[in-house]
């Protein structure tokens, strides 16, 4: 059994509700891209097969505790003919941990772009890094992560090659699914690197507050995938990420973008006398 898999699973418990399961260790804080993706999932369970996301804005206004499941009641907003909206709360013991809305389409004809050229590394090449600090929620053992870091400054940019090890179904949301999860691991470190910091140093208060993506083509989790992400702007102790999640064969099939928390720590108090 994939414990990766089974994390992006949610059960029906009624009235619109699904549970996601725990991911652990007890005692950690829960793992962003899971309450990402459960939520995708939850909202996803009660729309047509025929329409697949398209737009997930996501808010985090709680820390979750990785030990223990977490709720997810669906809204069923809008249902029509090519489209549907839903919304989305996520909940552990009665607290609100996020708030979420997602879009779902039919696929219909129109123009189309979004395909880069020669991508710039050659992810077998390359040494297999994992993400950008410790993940202790995540199943390291079934995915394949490997950052390239570039440039300096205003410059930054952070290149995330990764693809699942384990097989997967043919199922494109379980793809999507899992390129959400994953996709969302020290993404707003950026923001910090720019002025020569890191999430793991913990020299700042970091962590995601608000998630946006929208969803352009299928995606394959069991091949090469790059996220490629930039920090354009900080201030006032939050800063921006947007990043390109971009297919081996060089289409573009979606863009992130996240605000997080890059506080100065308050200074010790002094000792007293």
């Amino acid at each position: 059994m994939s414990r990766l898999l089974d994390l992006l699973d949610v059960a029906d418990t009624g009235e619109e509700t699904w549970r996601g399961a725990a991911s652990g260790p007890e005692g950690k804080r829960a793992y962003g891209g899971q309450l990402v993706a459960q939520s995708l999932a939850a909202a996803a369970r009660t729309v047509d097969a025929g329409k697949s996301p398209t737009a997930m804005h996501l808010q985090f206004l709680r820390g979750g505790e990785a030990g223990n499941p977490v709720d997810y009641c669906v809204a069923r907003t809008y249902d029509g003919r090519t489209a549907a909206a839903r919304r989305v709360d996520a909940t552990q013991s009665e607290r609100l941990l996020t708030t979420a809305t997602v879009s779902f389409s039919a696929p219909l004809p129109g123009p189309e772009h979004g395909r880069r050229g020669e991508l710039p590394d050659d992810p077998d090449a390359l040494p297999s890094t994992g993400p950008a600090g410790p993940a202790p929620s995540m199943p390291l053992d079934e995915l394949d992560i490997r950052l390239v870091d570039d440039g300096s400054g205003a410059d930054f940019v952070r290149r995330l090659w990764w693809k699942t090890l384990v097989a997967v179904p043919d199922d494109p949301l379980l793809h999507t699914l899992i390129a959400v999860y994953v996709t969302d691991v020290y993404l707003i470190d950026p923001a910090l690197q720019v002025h020569g910091h890191s999430m793991r140093s913990r020299t700042h208060r970091s962590g995601t507050t608000d998630s946006s993506m929208w969803f352009h083509q299928d995606i394959r989790a069991d091949q090469w995938n790059l996220l490629e992400a930039r920090s354009p702007a900080a201030a006032r102790g939050r800063g921006v990420v947007t990043a390109s999640l971009i297919r081996q064969d060089g289409v573009i099939a979606a863009t992130l973008v996240q605000e997080g928390l890059i506080a100065e720590r308050e200074p010790a108090p002094e000792p007293a006398g």
